[in-house]
């Protein structure tokens, strides 16, 4: 699994117009993908990770201080653009491996205490932020090995 963790002030995701996410107050957005070698321990282990991070203001975590989180599934993060101009996506794993694990870092991250929003696995999302600091992570569980 691959994330990219921003520190947000506010931050918000529409479909067709709609939002259907949201911080409620300043938190953590964390874009998602998934390739196929991922496993539900890869999601449980990225899910602990995000939730304990200290990158909040006085070097807090989101479990510290119950800052909520919105996680954006985002296949592109697996986007191999080394030959050409056209992006591969033949490293995104397929919809019936990735939005299982989406919703298994989603809900371990609820486990652990979290408040959630969430995108819609396979829609054309809007996703708005303004990053605090800015501080943006990238994780990849394949860097765990």
């Amino acid at each position: 699994m691959r994330l990219v963790v921003q520190r947000a002030l506010s931050a918000a995701v529409s479909v067709d117009g709609s939002e259907v996410g949201s911080l409620p107050s300043p938190g953590l957005v964390v874009l998602c993908g998934v390739t196929g070698s991922d496993t539900a321990a890869d999601a449980e282990k990225l899910a602990d990770k995000v939730w304990n991070l200290r990158i909040l203001d006085g070097e807090r975590s989101a479990s510290d201080v119950g800052a909520p989180l919105l996680v954006v599934s985002q296949f592109t993060l697996y986007a191999d653009v080394r030959k050409g101009r056209r992006p591969s996506w033949s490293d995104a794993a397929p919809r019936a491996v990735s939005e299982p694990l989406v919703d298994a870092f989603v809900a371990a991250l609820r486990r652990r205490g979290a408040s959630v929003a969430t995108g819609r696995f396979g829609e054309h999302m809007q996703v708005s932020l303004v990053n605090d600091g800015p501080v943006t992570l990238i994780l990849d569980s394949a860097t765990w090995a």
